[in-house]
């Protein structure tokens, strides 16, 4: 369970600082919104949340941080969460904030709704958010929780790109058909993806995904694609030996 410490800030963080800061560690701010008084009180009822700041990754501008880490070297499992979770919660305890994270083990946050509010994304046709400029190559680490206002640039809304595609290759462009409006076929995906006719999507990344015309220059490069794609096979599988007949 986060928790957070300002004692060990000193003074307020300001939002240029924290913008300065998480390079040098391998991360972006990807946005920052001011949380409804108890948003996250179901969730998180020992933390007061008055500013979130949003960590993550755009591109593959920020992964050699991660390909030189240690975690990223010692053979144990889940080495991007590990790595995400020391690096974070360096910063929560140098700015006197709460760490939280996508897979939160005692509490789940809605990351996707927290990147709609922070910064302008949106909900792509494969539910994958959209960046203008990232296109689909960016990921969320995790985020920051203060508990005091932190003053944040104003948000600047941006069309959503998807809206200007009439063509929709992203839909077309598995091999499988996994993606359909609304639906994940998981089962079809994973069973694709993990045969001899799936190597293209193992070894280079999701097909639908390359498909999208939006942010071409931020594309994964083929080191990262291929992380994703055997820590998406690898949770699949867990998750499909935990259901009930498996």
């Amino acid at each position: 369970m986060p928790t957070q410490d300002s004692s060990s800030a000193g003074p307020l963080a300001s939002f240029d600082a924290i913008c300065r800061r998480t390079p040098a560690v391998g991360l972006a701010v990807r946005g920052a919104y001011h949380p409804a008084p108890g948003e996250f009180n179901r969730e998180l009822p020992d933390v007061n949340a008055e500013t979130l700041v949003l960590l993550g990754f755009t591109g593959s501008e920020q992964w050699q941080h991660f390909r030189r880490s240690v975690e990223a070297k010692d053979g144990w499992p889940h080495p991007l969460d590990r790595w995400s979770r020391r690096v974070i919660g360096a910063l929560a305890h140098e700015f006197g904030a709460a760490d939280v994270y996508p897979n939160g083990e005692h509490y789940l946050l809605p990351f996707q709704q927290l990147a709609l509010n922070s910064e302008p994304v949106h909900r792509s046709p494969i539910g994958l958010l959209i960046h203008p400029s990232w296109g689909l190559w960016h990921a969320y680490r995790g985020a920051l929780i203060f508990n005091y206002r932190i003053a944040l640039p104003d948000a600047v809304p941006l069309a959503n790109p998807c809206d200007a595609c009439a063509a929709k290759p992203c839909l077309t462009g598995c091999p499988v058909g996994a993606f359909r409006p609304g639906l994940f076929d998981v089962q079809a995906c994973t069973h694709h993806v993990s045969s001899n006719a799936g190597s293209a999507c193992r070894n280079g990344g999701c097909l639908a995904r390359r498909a999208c015309p939006v942010g071409t220059r931020s594309r994964y490069n083929e080191d990262q694609m291929r992380f994703h794609m055997r820590a998406f096979l690898s949770a699949a599988t867990t998750a499909a030996r935990s259901l009930p007949g498996c």
